[in-house]
């Protein structure tokens, strides 16, 4: 399973409020891994409603989506979101993930 920490949970909930302020829809983060990257893999995350065959994880009334085929490249895996002078954005320390490129961006198994 995903752990989805505290300040990542706060940060999508308020992104989620400002992008869907009025939808009767319930929207969650969905966390995805996807061909791509010099390393073979990469991330995608974006606002979503849930989908057959999603496993869904709950953290502070935040849902986060995560379909079957993604699972097994990121369970285990954390999400957190880092907000400082340096570096602010969602960031996913995967425990499956062998190597990464350069930039962070993409990543092998």
């Amino acid at each position: 399973m995903v752990v989805v920490t505290e300040s990542a949970a706060k940060k999508a909930s308020v992104l989620i409020k400002n992008e869907h302020p009025e939808s009767d829809k319930e929207f969650g983060l969905r966390m995805k891994v996807v061909g791509g990257g010099c390393s073979g893999f990469q991330y995608e995350l974006g606002f979503d409603e849930q989908r057959n065959g999603d496993r869904i994880i709950d953290k502070d009334g935040l849902k986060v989506f995560v379909d079957p085929r993604s699972i097994l490249y990121l369970a285990g895996s954390i999400l957190d979101y880092k907000d400082g002078l340096m570096e602010s954005g969602f960031k996913i320390e995967n425990p499956n993930a062998n190597s990464t490129c350069g930039c962070g961006e993409s990543f092998s198994v």
